[in-house]
C-alpha cells in the first residue's frame, strides 16, 4: 500500500495532536509503537512473575476488551453481581496502563490531582492484587511484549484474545482516543496514523496475527467481537467451557442479559465514567462523549468515506495474503 503522507507529516500530526501533559511522545519497541513511558516499565513486565492460576485477557484496543473482561470475571466468580459492583479496573486490572497515562508531572503541578491506584502505578497495583488471589489480568500488549514466562510457555495460564474488524476498531479507537487519551486531530488523520503504524499498540495486523498463530495452544482461546455480537450466549458457553466453569442455560441467559450493550453502557462499574470525570475535572482531554458509544458491527459504513474503506480493505488484503485469518 502506497503511503499518502510522508513520515515527517505523520510524525508532525502525532506530535501536534497526540501528545499531552501525560503523553510525552512515542517509541518503537520490537516493532510496535508505545508511549515513551513504556521504556521505563518494559523490563519489569518482561520479567513478570506469571502464575498459572491467573487469566490473561489480551487484545488490541477497542476490540471488545471490556465486554470480554466482564464476561470472564462473572464466569470465574459464579455470577457474583454484588461483587461486580466494584470497578472493573480493580476487579480485572490493566497491567501496563501506567505506560499510557504518565501522571507524575501533573501530580507535582496540581496539588489536588488524584487518580485511582490502578491508573497511578498499575504494575504495583496488579502485584498487590495478585497477593489476594487469582486475577483476571488485562493487557493490550502484543505477544512479543508480554512477560517472558508467557512467551516461552514456562507458565501456561489461560489466555483469551479478542479481536474485531479493523475498520470498526479504528473508529472506536478514534472516539476513545479523543475522550480518554487526549487526541485532538480529525478522523482522517487518525486513520492515516492507524494505517501507518504510528498509534499505540500498532501495527494492528502484527498484533492480531501474533496471537492467531498460537490459537491452537491449549491455553489460548481466540474470540471475535463479531461472533459475540451475533450470538453472545454461544460465546459465553465457549468461554465458560474453556475456563472449566460450565454454566447452566439459565445462568447463560442471565449473564447474556447483564452483558447486553445497553446494560453495560449504564453500568458504572464498567463504563469508565469515573476516569472520564477525572479527565473533565483537570481538563486532560477536550472531547465529550461516552466510553461505550455504539457497539454495532459495521458501524464504519456510517463514518468512513468510500475511499477510506477501500484503502482499509486493500491494506487488510495485503497483510493477510499469506495467512488463513478472516473475519
Amino acid at each position: 500500500m502506497t503511503a499518502r503522507l510522508t513520515e515527517e507529516q505523520l510524525d508532525e500530526i502525532l506530535q501536534r495532536d497526540f501528545t499531552s501533559s501525560f503523553r510525552r511522545g512515542y517509541v518503537k519497541v520490537k516493532g510496535f509503537t508505545m508511549p515513551k513511558r513504556f521504556e521505563e516499565l518494559q523490563d519489569e513486565i518482561h520479567n513478570w512473575d506469571v502464575r498459572n492460576e491467573d487469566i490473561w485477557i489480551c487484545s488490541f484496543p477497542k476490540t471488545g476488551t471490556t465486554w470480554t473482561q466482564e464476561m470472564i470475571w462473572m464466569i470465574v466468580n459464579n455470577l457474583d453481581f454484588d461483587g461486580g459492583q466494584v470497578n472493573l479496573g480493580i476487579r480485572s486490572p490493566f497491567l501496563e496502563v501506567s505506560a499510557l497515562y504518565d501522571f507524575r508531572q501533573l501530580k507535582k503541578d496540581i496539588p489536588d490531582f488524584e487518580v485511582p491506584p490502578f491508573l497511578d502505578d498499575s504494575l504495583k497495583f496488579v502485584k498487590d492484587r495478585c497477593k489476594i488471589g487469582p486475577q483476571c489480568i488485562k493487557s493490550h500488549l502484543p505477544w512479543d511484549l508480554l512477560p517472558r514466562e508467557l512467551q516461552a510457555s514456562i507458565k501456561s495460564p489461560k489466555i483469551i484474545y479478542v479481536t474485531r474488524n479493523p475498520k470498526d476498531t479504528c473508529i472506536s479507537y478514534f472516539n476513545h482516543s479523543r475522550l480518554m487519551e487526549g487526541y485532538r486531530g480529525d478522523f482522517n488523520d487518525f486513520c492515516e496514523l492507524f494505517l501507518a503504524e504510528k498509534l499505540t499498540y500498532t501495527p494492528y495486523w502484527s498484533h492480531l496475527l501474533s496471537f492467531w498463530q498460537r490459537r491452537n495452544q491449549k491455553n489460548i482461546l481466540f474470540l471475535k467481537y463479531e461472533d459475540m455480537n451475533k450470538d453472545l450466549p454461544a460465546v459465553i458457553r465457549e468461554v465458560a467451557d474453556f475456563l472449566e466453569k460450565p454454566l447452566s442455560d439459565e445462568q447463560v441467559s442471565i449473564l447474556a442479559d447483564h452483558l447486553s450493550f445497553e446494560n453495560m453502557k449504564k453500568n458504572p462499574a464498567v463504563n469508565y465514567e469515573m476516569v472520564i470525570s477525572i479527565n473533565k475535572k483537570f481538563k486532560l482531554t477536550e472531547s465529550d462523549g461516552k466510553f461505550m458509544r455504539s457497539g454495532k458491527v459495521g458501524d464504519y459504513k456510517a463514518n468512513m468515506s468510500p475511499e477510506m474503506i477501500k484503502i482499509f480493505d486493500e491494506w487488510s488484503e495485503e497483510n493477510l495474503k499469506d495467512n488463513d485469518f478472516s473475519f
